[in-house]
């Protein structure tokens, strides 16, 4: 009787760790997102398949449970890692209201640092990850969090930086920005991260503020020492600088 919550990484099964695919391998159930299901689905289609549409999330995680409980080693699928932005709380929270389950969470390679590699490395120093999703979080409690994270000269990831109901946050998360960091300041964007069409574009703050996104973005937002070189967005860690760790 086991639970894997699994991250498979950014893209398709190539990108997920070898981790990953062996407790993908060791499954005898597979539940996940509609869309992860059926990224997974050439593969293991000789598995018992369940998955649930969007908003679907704590249905979800009952469903692997209660499979667990019968014996059987599940796994949860989700993209990127299964601990950023993942299923892995979720399904503790859930778990708690059964009979002990043993729970183990797989790591997967998240969109941050995914995207980052395709961009140069922008993620060289400390950064905060910060998703403008409010369907969970109250757009004031997000704006405090980019407020804080911009005064200290964080390097920015922000996950679902768009979608058509919510067009404009990435304009009022880059309005907040600006209030701490010129206008300059080097800026990425990659899209369909690990997937088809794969595209990414290095730009200033002030062109991200009206730049139109959607979900399959992620946008990096650098620091005071993130520079462009040789069309790769770079965030100096200060080695050049003498002050490199010892």
């Amino acid at each position: 009787m086991k639970l894997y919550v699994i991250g498979l990484g950014p893209g398709d099964l190539s990108q997920a760790t070898g981790r990953a695919m062996a407790a993908l391998e060791e499954c005898q159930v597979i539940a996940g997102y509609t869309v992860y299901i059926d990224l997974i689905k050439e593969k293991f289609g000789h598995k018992k398949l369940i998955s649930t549409p969007m908003k679907q999330e704590v249905q979800r995680c009952r469903i692997a449970v209660e499979e667990a409980l019968k014996g059987q080693t599940v796994g949860m699928v989700c993209s990127g890692d299964a601990g950023v932005y993942g299923m892995a709380g979720l399904i503790y929270e859930v778990a708690s209201e059964y009979d002990p389950v043993d729970i183990q969470v797989i790591p997967g390679i998240t969109a941050a640092c995914s995207g980052a590699s395709v961009l140069g490395a922008p993620l060289i120093h400390d950064f905060a990850v910060i998703s403008l999703s409010d369907l969970l979080t109250p757009w004031e409690k997000i704006e405090q969090r980019l407020e804080h994270a911009a005064r200290a000269d964080f390097v920015l990831c922000l996950y679902n930086p768009s979608s058509k109901k919510r067009c404009d946050y990435l304009r009022k998360a880059c309005d907040v920005v600006l209030n701490y960091k010129d206008g300059s300041t080097v800026c990425g964007i990659v899209k369909n991260i690990g997937r088809e069409g794969e595209e990414a574009r290095i730009l200033s703050l002030s062109q991200l503020r009206d730049t139109p996104v959607d979900m399959f973005s992620t946008v990096y937002i650098g620091n005071s020492t993130t520079r462009e070189i040789q069309g790769k967005m770079v965030t100096a860690r200060g080695y050049r600088l003498g002050d490199a760790d010892e």
